[in-house]
């Protein structure tokens, strides 16, 4: 009998509780069609209610209660509170969202993975119709760089205020975070040829293969550890000829993403510059209710993994039944894919539950429909 895998749900603020909700109810789906050993348990932290019951966003032991669990399921974090706060936004940005930084870095979640591929029914804000045949996968750094949180202010409230922002890089992390970036070019081409999608790089010695890792860093102008990612991307490639190698400059990055998303496969970039680029990757592969994320662990099997819809909490629709879970249960999708690792039966239920998804996009793609409305036909694919 297969080891129970266990989930902690946090719903968080805004719409997080009503899309979770619906996945939820996918997942309580599907553990019923497969027998699927998970369970879960919701926590009401992190969250804006709680900051405001117990003035802090979760418990002081909340990192050891979490890593108890296989997997963390995050809704949405923030919320900006009454609007006659005048310090509404900073609190959301300065408390609402430090434990979303706080478990990446507790729990070592080194990989943000999204995913960006224009799937049938969703939005695609490119008019080039090249653009259909985007789908690319964004891997960004997530333990260290610019999110280290080191610096402070002098002389606060002065003129003479000076602020500090560290940036922090490690050879260890970047190397794990490339060779990730490669291993998943692998997979990824493997996956594609599976499905008779191929697609066509090239090599820098002119021969032809099926996947490619751009690395993406500003090295003209941070040249520290700019070198130093591209010296571990030059000596990592080496151990794999049968990936395309090429590299980006930030700004240009982002400029081809637009002017030609399609070209690109796995993208390697550092924590503040992927966090950019997977926002925008995440617009040209159909908006952010459509988009996932995961935050892993590849390599410790006692620490969870956070899986997170791409979007925020959007506090203006919160409570209405509008929102869209369609980015939460690809997300959700993931998760069990994730635990596919361990459990094949897992890794076919994430994949059933992706087709479900995809199929309900595609044919719904210009019906304005609930969020309940959403799950339950989701629900139904799953059970037909």
């Amino acid at each position: 009998m297969a080891q129970t895998t266990r989930i902690a749900v946090t719903p968080g603020d805004g719409i997080g509780p009503e899309v979770v909700g619906e996945a939820i109810r996918c997942l309580e789906a599907l553990r019923g069609k497969h027998n699927l050993a998970l369970e879960w348990t919701h926590f009401p932290w992190p969250s804006h209610a709680w900051h405001q019951e117990h003035g802090e966003s979760m418990p002081e032991d909340a990192l050891a209660q979490l890593k108890a669990y296989d997997a963390i399921l995050l809704g949405a974090l923030g919320d900006p509170g009454p609007v006659d706060d005048p310090n509404r936004y900073l609190l959301t940005d300065s408390v609402s969202l430090a434990p979303l930084l706080d478990m990446r870095k507790g729990f070592d979640q080194w990989v943000c993975e999204r995913p960006a591929r224009l799937l049938p029914g969703a939005r695609q804000y490119l008019a080039d119709e090249r653009a259909k045949d985007i789908d690319m996968l964004v891997i960004r750094e997530n333990s260290e760089g610019e999110y280290v949180g080191q610096g402070g202010r002098l002389r606060k409230g002065t003129e003479d205020e000076t602020a500090t922002q560290m940036e922090v890089f490690t050879r260890r992390a970047t190397n794990r975070i490339i060779r990730y970036g490669f291993e998943q070019a692998r997979t990824r081409a493997t996956e594609r040829a599976s499905e008779g999608r191929r697609r066509n790089f090239r090599t820098l010695d002119g021969h032809n293969c099926e996947s490619q890792v751009c690395l993406i860093t500003k090295r003209n102008a941070l040249r520290y550890w700019g070198d130093m990612y591209t010296e571990a991307f030059d000596e990592i490639s080496k151990e794999f000829p049968d990936v395309a190698t090429h590299h980006e400059l930030v700004d240009a990055a982002c400029m081809k993403f637009v002017q030609s998303p399609w070209a690109f496969d796995v993208v390697v970039a550092s924590n503040l510059q992927g966090d950019i680029l997977t926002d925008l990757a995440a617009v040209l592969s159909g908006g952010m209710g459509v988009a996932p994320s995961c935050n892993l662990n590849p390599t410790d099997p006692n620490m969870p993994s956070m899986f997170e819809p791409t979007h925020g909490s959007a506090p203006d629709i919160a409570g209405q039944g509008l929102a869209d879970p369609t980015a939460m249960l690809f997300t959700v999708a993931r998760m069990l894919e994730w635990f596919g690792r361990k459990d094949p039966v897992m890794a076919a239920a994430g994949k059933e539950l992706f087709e479900a998804v995809a199929a309900d996009l595609a044919e719904n793609a210009d019906a304005r429909r609930g969020t309940q409305e959403i799950g339950e036909g989701i629900c139904q694919r799953l059970l037909a």
